[in-house]
This record gives C-alpha cells, sequence and structure tokens, in this order.
C-alpha cells in the first residue's frame, strides 16, 4: 500500500512540474496564464526561427514566442509607481551575466539584457507577480538563465501596459518591419559604446 501512494505521489508532482503543452508542443496559453508569482513554462519546439518577447504590465507576464509560437512564458516584475517600466519595443542592446546595476547600489542584476541605454533591462530578481522594481523587468532566476541563452544581441522585446491574448502571434519584429536595420544599428551602437 505504502508502494502504491508513493507512487502515485511520483506521479502527482510530475504532473504538476511538468508544462501544459499545446498539440504542437508549445506552450498552452492556460498554463502561461494561471502561473503563479516566480515561475514559468518552457516548452522549446526544436525551431530555429527567431525569437521575440512580449512583456505585458497589465498580465505581470512576459510571453516568449518562435516565430509565431509561444514557447515559455513567466511571471515578471514591472516598475513600481513612479519607477514605470517604459512601453514601446525594444531590441537587446547588451547581454552581461553577470551585472551589478549603476544606478541602485551595486544591485545584483543576473542574466541581464539591456533594453534601453537608461537602465532599463530585464534580469534575474525578486518576483512577487506584482510591478515592484525600478522600471527593469524581473525575472525568476532559472528562466533568466534560459532567456539569455536563447536570445541575441537585436531580439525584439515588446513592452505593453495592455493585457496580451498569448494565443495570437506576436506583433511584428524590427527584422519584419525594416529589414533588421534597427538590430544593426543597435549592435553597432554596442560594438562602439565605451562600456
Amino acid at each position: 500500500m505504502l508502494k502504491g501512494l508513493v507512487i502515485a505521489g511520483a506521479a502527482a508532482v510530475a504532473s504538476i512540474a511538468a508544462p501544459a503543452l499545446a498539440s504542437d508542443g508549445a506552450v498552452a496559453v492556460e498554463t502561461a496564464a494561471s502561473l503563479a508569482p516566480n515561475r514559468y513554462v518552457w516548452a522549446e519546439t526544436g525551431s530555429i526561427e527567431p525569437i521575440s518577447i512580449v512583456v505585458s504590465i497589465a498580465d505581470q507576464r512576459a510571453y516568449v514566442y518562435r516565430g509565431e509560437t509561444m514557447v515559455a512564458a513567466t511571471s515578471v516584475s514591472t516598475g513600481r509607481d513612479g519607477k514605470e517600466t517604459p512601453v514601446g519595443t525594444y531590441t537587446i542592446l547588451q547581454k552581461k551575466e553577470d551585472h551589478r546595476s549603476n544606478l541602485y547600489n551595486s544591485a545584483p542584476m543576473p542574466f541581464m539584457q539591456r533594453l534601453t541605454w537608461d537602465g532599463i533591462a530585464i534580469h534575474a530578481g525578486r518576483n512577487p507577480g506584482f510591478p515592484d522594481s525600478h522600471g527593469c523587468i524581473r525575472v525568476p532566476a532559472a528562466f533568466a538563465k534560459k532567456l539569455f541563452a536563447a536570445t541575441a544581441l537585436g531580439t525584439t522585446v515588446t513592452v505593453t501596459e495592455d493585457s496580451v491574448d498569448a494565443s495570437a502571434p506576436p506583433p511584428p519584429t524590427f527584422a519584419a518591419i525594416d529589414g533588421g536595420e534597427v538590430a544593426r544599428a543597435n549592435a553597432a551602437q554596442l560594438a562602439s559604446a565605451d562600456r
């Protein structure tokens, strides 16, 4: 009897830990919408399509797409009142695995991916599931590490105040809009920056 309970308990834990996948292996929209604070799901499909990221301030979620397929979602903590995360479409300007803040007492910002030169980035940090940062987009540490490995300079990140329909395709990337000119300009700026 005890052996049966242990096996049943292990199966229950496995079903909680495994992300719900859509029929094509992508993350199920329902799973992305129901994430608790400091939780994420990641289900790579094996595609080599470019990655794009959409951050919803209203949902306190970030969604990662390969092409038009959502492959990951996470809870986030965006900027609190008076330090709001700016909305817009950005490209990743700089990546640094072990970064410390220049503005806030050398606070750790692991797996930092810079979106603006004035201090806005995606990085690992406290993730209570509500706006609590100085403007950055904080994500769970394990997610930050996976995202850091998956992205490149020039990856498009869209930040919106609105809720996101995760079943809809992401907005077009800069590469699709202008042939990649913005991403190349940002990469050139990074190469010439003395930072």
